[in-house]
């Protein structure tokens, strides 16, 4: 296991090089540079736009689910595990500072946002049985001229979307909620792992339908019960905050130990802390993955800019938001650089589930252990669906689905008791091969989207 695991990590070493970094980040920077900082203008505006009637409305429009349905799976698949256990994790091994990266990575990663899915709306297809089917691989086939490489291209990231749906979307969401439940109320890991495959079996055998409706009640309550409960533990250990924050700024460019709370210290470079500021940055809110794309098409509308607006909110929310309430939660706490009875860094959920337990109590890791619960489950249900459609896309027979859905409820158990480290690995991995086809395209798709951004702004002045 050893040998595997030394193995997975040279390779996810490969995978998330200095290239990927430059090509994630840089992508979103030429993105926001190329659209004008359209997107950072029109955020205001589009997280008022979630809330408003209108967008839990269909209206006939070509589509499965509303404005609002389509967010909320796409969120359900991006605010997960990362949320929790890859900000901890993100932390210990990158050091306080790696949480400066995710901002830098999400700031630029809501433009990146914006192009995959506006253009994932407006290159969709429909399938055999008249469902509108899209992603990046839909863009590719259908927006690339030269179609011998969109080809490739295109099954590239379907093929990448299917490991990735296995990955960050089952074994370490899984994985992060076994092991959560385990230290809080001792439930053995054998036992989650059974309930959690015959929930997934039963919900996701329901369609796009059946996930969104879930979806769209879990999302919202998950995420302000969360949101909530780190604000009170923030508030409660508020004299810390300075410090905390003082520790992350510093480390994130330039490295030295940060002592623990209660024993050992963490020492991280400049670059550790970019390549895991950024790494879970992705893992959390997927911008650049492609994967909110498959989602997004799902949605019932007759703009894709406008959708794409909606759709980026989720990067702001994710990474911006709840991601930061863990981070300064964390470093408030004093708990991070802890070491447990072996000796080993407290990392992952136990470290976020000790940070909510130095100001709440055994509450605190309650609180934990259902948020993880709740983000985890409905990233597995988000990426059922986008890891179908991946499966879709290549072989075009419905009963394939109907195998994957059964072997991806399997392999929910196998998440929930597989050990942590390889699970992460695995993860990372996937997510760098996946983000790479989608990026291509959106780079040389980017003059397309610039177009239509334009467009779309000229006449919503004239409409004014």
């Amino acid at each position: 296991m050893e040998k595997f695991q030394s193995i997975l990590e040279g390779i996810d070493n490969v995978v998330w090089g200095p290239i990927t970094l430059l090509l994630l980040v840089g992508t979103g920077i030429f993105l926001t540079v190329k659209l004008r900082f359209v997107p950072w203008k029109m955020l205001p505006s589009s997280l008022k736009a979630i809330v408003s009637p209108e967008s839990r409305k269909t209206n006939g429009k070509k589509g499965e689910i509303s404005p609002f349905s389509a967010l909320m799976t796409a969120l359900a698949g991006t605010i997960g595990t990362g949320n929790i256990v890859g900000v901890a994790t993100a932390m210990v091994s990158g050091g306080p500072g790696a949480l400066v990266w995710m901002w830098v990575a999400a700031a630029f990663g809501i433009s990146t946002k914006y192009a995959e899915c506006a253009l994932a709306i407006k290159y969709r297809s429909t399938n055999e049985k008249g469902e509108v089917v899209g992603g990046p691989m839909y863009t590719i086939k259908n927006a690339f001229k030269h179609k011998g490489f969109a080809a490739f291209l295109a099954g590239a990231f379907a093929l990448f979307t299917i490991f990735a749906s296995f990955g960050i979307g089952n074994l370490s969401q899984a994985n992060s909620i076994s092991s959560s439940i385990d230290k809080t109320f001792s439930l053995p890991t054998w036992i989650t792992g059974i309930i959690l495959a015959l929930l997934t079996g039963i919900i996701v055998f329901g369609g796009i339908k059946s996930i969104s409706k879930v979806s769209s009640v879990l999302v919202p309550v998950m995420a302000v019960f969360y949101i909530v409960s780190g604000l009170v533990v923030i508030c409660l250990n508020y004299k810390n905050i300075p410090a905390g924050l003082g520790t992350i700024f510093s480390m994130a460019f330039g490295g030295r130990a940060v002592a623990g709370g209660i024993a050992g210290a963490i020492t991280a470079s400049m670059m550790n802390s970019i390549k895991f500021g950024v790494a879970r940055g992705v893992f959390s809110n997927e911008a650049g993955l492609g994967s909110a794309a498959i989602t997004a098409s799902s949605v019932s509308t007759d703009n894709h800019v406008e959708q794409g607006f909606i759709n980026m909110c989720g990067t702001f929310i994710d990474t911006i938001i709840v991601c930061t309430i863990t981070g300064l939660a964390i470093a408030s706490s004093g708990v991070l650089g802890s070491v447990d009875d072996k000796g080993d860094f407290v990392s992952g959920s136990n470290l976020t589930i000790s940070a909510f337990e130095s100001a709440l109590g055994k509450p605190g890791a309650i609180i934990v252990t259902i948020g993880i619960l709740m983000f985890a489950f409905s990233t597995i249900l988000g990426w059922e669906y986008q890891g179908e459609k991946a499966l879709e896309y290549l072989f075009k027979k419905p009963f394939i689905c109907y195998i994957y859905r059964v072997v991806f409820a399997v392999f929910v158990f196998v998440g929930s008791t597989v050990a942590l480290d390889i699970a992460w690995t695995f993860s990372d991995i996937a997510n760098g091969l996946m983000a790479i086809p989608n990026l291509i395209s959106l780079l040389v798709l980017s003059g397309v989207i610039a177009r239509d951004t334009k467009e779309y702004r000229r006449k919503a002045k004239q409409l004014k």
